[in-house]
C-alpha cells in the first residue's frame, strides 16, 4: 500500500504562459488608459481625450493609434501610420550603429634589447593604430638573465612614450605583470 503512494506523481496545476513582451510602442486596442493626451495626424495637441473617441478618430482617418509617451499620466497617443513609423525608426537606429566607432586595443610585443630597425618598424605600425583611432597595448617581455635589467625596459618605454607624445596619450603608466612590463596608450 504504502509503495503504491508513493509513485504517485504530484500533479500541479498547468499555468498559463506569460504573454510575449512586445517590443515597441503599444497601439490600437493594446493601449490600457481610459484617457488620452492626444496628437492627431497633422500635428494638433487635441488635449485630454477618453480612449474610445481616440480610437475613432484614428479608424475614421485610416491610420493607427500609436501610443508615444506611456509614463506620463494621461499617456501620450499619436494618430498616425504605424509600419511607416516602425520604418523610420528602424532607419534611425541603422543611422547611429553606421556612426559608432568600437575602439580595439592593438598589441605591440617588444623586447628589451630591440634594434633601432626593428623599433622603427614597431613604430610605423602603432601611428598606424593610432591613426585608425585604436589604442595600443606595448608589451615588453623578459626573459631569463633579463629580469635583472629592469631599468632598461623602463628607459625604452620611456623613449616610446616620448616618440608618441604628439599622437598619443599614456592611459596606464608601465606596470609589471610578471615577466612582462604593460604600458597602454590612446591616441589624442
Amino acid at each position: 500500500m504504502q509503495q503504491h503512494e508513493e509513485s504517485k506523481a504530484i500533479r500541479r496545476p498547468m499555468k498559463s504562459a506569460l504573454p510575449a513582451a512586445k517590443d515597441g510602442p503599444r497601439i490600437n486596442e493594446e493601449i490600457r488608459a481610459q484617457e488620452v493626451q492626444l496628437i492627431d495626424n497633422t500635428g494638433d495637441n487635441k488635449g485630454v481625450v477618453d480612449f474610445q473617441t481616440a480610437m475613432s478618430m484614428a479608424e475614421a482617418a485610416g491610420l493607427d493609434l500609436v501610443e508615444i509617451s506611456p509614463n506620463s499620466t494621461p499617456p501620450v497617443c499619436k494618430i498616425l501610420d504605424f509600419g511607416k513609423y516602425k520604418f523610420q525608426a528602424q532607419k534611425k537606429a541603422a543611422e547611429a550603429r553606421k556612426k559608432q566607432k568600437v575602439v580595439e586595443i592593438k598589441e605591440i610585443k617588444l623586447r628589451p634589447m630591440i634594434d633601432d630597425h626593428d623599433y622603427d618598424v614597431k613604430m610605423r605600425s602603432m601611428k598606424r593604430f593610432f591613426e585608425e583611432g585604436d589604442k595600443v597595448k606595448i608589451t615588453l617581455r623578459f626573459r631569463g638573465r633579463e629580469m635583472a635589467h629592469q631599468e632598461l625596459g623602463y628607459k625604452l618605454l620611456n623613449r616610446v612614450k616620448q616618440d608618441t607624445a604628439p599622437i598619443a596619450k599614456i592611459e596606464s603608466e608601465p606596470r609589471f605583470e610578471g615577466r612582462q612590463m604593460v604600458m597602454l596608450l590612446a591616441p589624442r
